[in-house]
């Protein structure tokens, strides 16, 4: 979520790794849904011991982009759109979580190297756009014995064999591996602008109460480079990609179902990252916002009343009966900026411990008078049931 998405979904690691250690070294890919979700709850009330997000951090690169374990929950979105030769495309999704199991306070001397006080899970997804399908991964493991973790520098977060990893000495370089049931990914991504520190200096409210806030910043422009295997065939792509990395400790508020993250990259140099919170009866909360960021990194902050998304169409999912948004118009008045985004493909929801749709878009407008296109990637929750109800 960029926002609160990360806040939440992240929770599902607690609940999904404490049902599992017991069960060996031997991490899983495809729990069972109803025992797993039966151990994903939130915590409620506070999580005491853990750090709380606060106005005025100060961010340190590249060490802020490795793991902050004084925080329960933490993720690492990485996202694109790429192009293999004679056009055909493809998105993709590769995604981290870490959950703490106790403070850090509470850490004792561990007496085996398979012992975890982190827990993490990662989702992997391809979009293959003229083949029409779109494929989803799940995987959870504990954070001991190598099987998962994040560190910098070097930066690297992983679980299993699927990674991203820190190419030389630059950490603005990294690979990305995954690979499963012949579908695989193996990218280099070099970031073209830098970390954007979104809300107020990296600091992200999401909620009226103390906490209800992460620490939230974004590299929205990465070129990107490599191959995509489907099956036998193993495409050589280019294209762009965009990852977010937060770490926080809090949950949503009572009121709040689930959310729209839209993280758009126009052609004309500038990309687009909004999200809006959405409540029990409907209505927007007023916690939503967004950042345009220019060519060279210059950063525009968006409030709830400086941009609009407005539902155009619905697709509903045949095996969760959810009745998805599947165009909308985004407009930022400020900028001129107003444009039609659509999905690639209309079915990019992900079925697994919980339902939830993030795909890749593409759109078509203007911005300042000028006619203006691009890619994105765009995050729904709370369609299939509120996600109080599942977490």
């Amino acid at each position: 979520m960029t926002p609160l998405r990360r806040i939440v979904l992240g929770a599902v690691v607690v609940g999904g790794l404490s049902a599992v250690l017991w069960m060996g070294w031997r991490a899983i890919s495809r729990p069972d849904v109803t025992s797993l979700r039966s151990q994903i709850i939130a915590p409620a009330g506070e999580a005491t011991g853990f750090s709380r997000s606060q106005p005025g951090r100060e961010f340190t690169f590249p060490s802020d982009h490795g793991p902050h374990p004084g925080f329960q929950t933490e993720w690492w979105y990485y996202t694109g759109n790429l192009t293999a030769a004679g056009g055909r495309r493809f998105g993709y999704q590769l995604t981290f979580f870490r959950r703490a199991l106790k403070p850090p306070m509470e850490s004792k001397e561990r007496l085996s190297a398979w012992a975890a006080e982190q827990v993490y899970m990662a989702h992997f997804a391809i979009t293959d756009v003229m083949g029409k399908r779109h494929v989803p991964f799940e995987r959870f493991s504990r954070g001991a014995a190598g099987l998962a973790g994040a560190e910098s520098p070097p930066y690297t977060v992983w679980v299993e064999d699927w990674r991203v990893e820190q190419v030389g000495a630059d950490p603005m370089v990294v690979r990305m591996l995954a690979a499963q049931d012949g579908v695989a990914i193996d990218l280099h991504l070099v970031d073209r602008k830098g970390p954007t520190l979104q809300g107020d200096g990296g600091y992200s409210q999401k909620g009226p109460d103390p906490g209800n806030a992460s620490y939230y910043y974004s590299q929205t422009r990465l070129e990107t480079a490599g191959t995509v295997r489907l099956g036998e065939d193993i495409y050589e792509v280019d294209g762009r990609s965009w990852m977010d990395h937060e770490f926080s400790t809090g949950a949503l508020a009572p009121d709040q179902v689930g959310w729209d993250w839209f993280a758009l990259q126009l052609d004309d140099g500038y990309d687009l990252m909004a999200f809006q919170i959405r409540r029990g009866d409907g209505t927007v909360d007023r916690m939503a916002n967004g950042t345009l960021v220019g060519p060279e990194g210059e950063k525009q902050h968006l409030s709830v009343d400086d941009f609009e998304i407005e539902v155009r169409s619905t697709w509903r999912s045949p095996r969760t009966g959810a009745v998805y948004p599947s165009r909308w118009r985004v407009t930022v008045p400020d900028t001129a900026l107003d444009i039609d985004v659509e999905p690639y493909l209309a079915d990019q929801e992900l079925d697994v411990s919980y339902a939830y749709w993030e795909g890749a878009v593409r759109f078509t407008g203007q911005r300042a008078g000028a006619a203006v296109a691009g890619e994105g990637y765009v995050e729904m929750t709370g369609y299939a049931g509120s996600m109080q109800e599942q977490f």
